[in-house]
């Protein structure tokens, strides 16, 4: 065991007995031999900080990097940029240490800014009032579902569509998994890339509590909202929508003006970095007649004894501030600093610079998605999309890998990972980030691609 490892030999033997495993390399035996052997970081002892450091950071420097701007991958995280005042913001320790709001006069400044993030939310999403933040946008859809029980008890089936994004669908049964009065159905993706909405009708009646889907889905399609939401409703059920990738909502007409009773969003794309998947933070929102039936809290503008405007926590009915049984959620707390970000984000932005964001989003990934038809790969999923797409490119899907090392670029997301139905499907996402000298060598990589397996016959 290495000197730098804090643990003692009893610590490690203690932890590898509450695991059940009889040694270390006994708890990583399922890790194939070869990636073992190359795993192993040769120390010299008694090595000095500096020493240290120039150590990783040669050994760091041997990794593949793939430039920020010849990524193509989306897929629930987005990459966008950011205004440097973002991050001085989050830098200033009133708010990288301020924790709950209890005590109102003291806490003015968080309070505000939560309050100023609900606002934005309730805007994008198109709905009378929005929470506090969620963890992330699962998470939220997966509260929605609950509160969607709340509202509606003795309904016992949610229709989920296989479209809507895998880590979403997975959160939504853990969450329901210990529930004996709530049953998931799936709702089969239509040849439109979009839920099948012949496969809706038939399942919809008086057992269904809600409707969820994505918007845009996991495939990048927009999908026909209020088509759904008047099936929903016309059955007495709810409906519920998710959107991984927020700045789309800047573009497309709002959930709650499309008639989605509980709307969430994921909000890493507004601030904050992709880095390895989040930190993320869920937007939330709803009508104000459901209002009490919500998850987490909420924050309200109020006048203080001498008539100057302040903000207060409005409504908390979460088990830490009342009795559990009418408590409408468990969550712990918001996710504050991520939900800080989005707020000076959308602020920086403003309305008409965040549609013009989208705008420029929507125009560089239809262009891509021509240039890539004409290059070989034509669109798999022929819908309406924002700036992510599926084409068929089943050669650029089986040696992703290696083109991600040898070209340099990440040209996408095989979606058969998570969709086998979509062996060939590469989901390719393109954002201001991405520059022209990267899109075009994205062409050029795709292209041959096409070409050789063309002379090949196919193979």
């Amino acid at each position: 065991m290495s000197a730098y490892t804090p643990h003692t030999d009893d610590d490690v033997a203690a932890m590898l007995e509450a695991v059940g495993a009889p040694s270390l390399e006994a708890l990583v035996a399922h890790v194939p031999a070869a990636l073992r052997d190359h795993a192993r970081i040769d120390l010299a002892p008694g090595l000095t900080e500096p020493e240290l450091r120039r150590t990783m950071a040669a050994l760091a420097e041997r990794n593949t990097r793939v430039p920020d701007d010849a990524v193509f991958l989306g897929a629930g995280a987005y990459a966008h940029l950011a205004p440097g005042v973002v991050n001085h913001v989050l830098l200033r320790s009133e708010f990288a240490t301020a924790y709950t709001p209890y005590q109102p006069e003291v806490s003015q400044g968080t309070l505000q800014a939560i309050f100023e993030f609900q606002t934005f939310g309730a805007l994008l999403l198109g709905l009378d009032v929005a929470n506090a933040s969620m963890y992330d946008g699962a998470s939220a859809a997966a509260e929605a579902v609950l509160m969607a029980r709340r509202l509606a008890p003795g309904r016992p089936e949610v229709l989920v569509s296989r479209a809507l994004h895998p880590h979403y669908r997975d959160t939504i049964a853990t969450y329901v998994q210990g529930l004996v009065d709530v049953t998931l159905r799936e709702l089969p993706i239509g040849a439109d890339g979009r839920t099948d909405m012949a496969a809706l009708a038939p399942l919809l009646g008086p057992a269904t509590l809600c409707v969820v889907v994505g918007y845009p889905n996991v495939l990048g399609a927009v999908e026909d909202l209020t088509a759904i939401a008047t099936a929903a409703h016309d059955a007495g059920a709810l409906v519920v929508s998710a959107t991984p990738e927020p700045l789309a909502l800047a573009q497309l007409r709002s959930p709650g003006g499309c008639g989605v009773d509980i709307a969430v969003a994921e909000g890493q794309g507004f601030g904050l970095p992709v880095s390895y998947g989040g930190p993320g933070v869920g937007l939330f929102a709803t009508r104000e007649a459901h209002v009490r039936a919500m998850p987490g809290r909420i924050v309200g503008e109020t006048l203080d004894a001498r008539g100057q405007r302040g903000y207060v926590l409005t409504l908390a009915t979460r088990e830490q501030h009342i009795r559990r049984q009418r408590a409408t959620s468990n969550i712990c707390t918001n996710q504050g600093l991520c939900a800080l970000a989005v707020t000076v984000y959308l602020s920086m932005l403003g309305r008409n610079g965040l549609r013009a964001l989208a705008d420029a989003n929507y125009r560089r990934a239809h262009a891509v998605a021509a240039r890539l038809e004409a290059a070989g790969a034509p669109l798999l999923v022929r819908s309406p999309f924002f700036n992510e797409f599926v084409v068929r490119a089943p050669a650029v899907v089986r040696s992703w890998d290696t083109i991600a090392e040898r070209e340099g670029l990440v040209p996408g997301f095989p979606i058969g990972r998570w969709l086998p139905e979509y062996a060939d499907g590469l989901l390719v996402c393109v954002t201001e980030v991405a520059s022209d000298a990267a899109i075009d060598r994205l062409v050029e990589v795709v292209a041959g691609t096409a070409g050789r397996v063309r002379a090949s016959g196919g193979r």
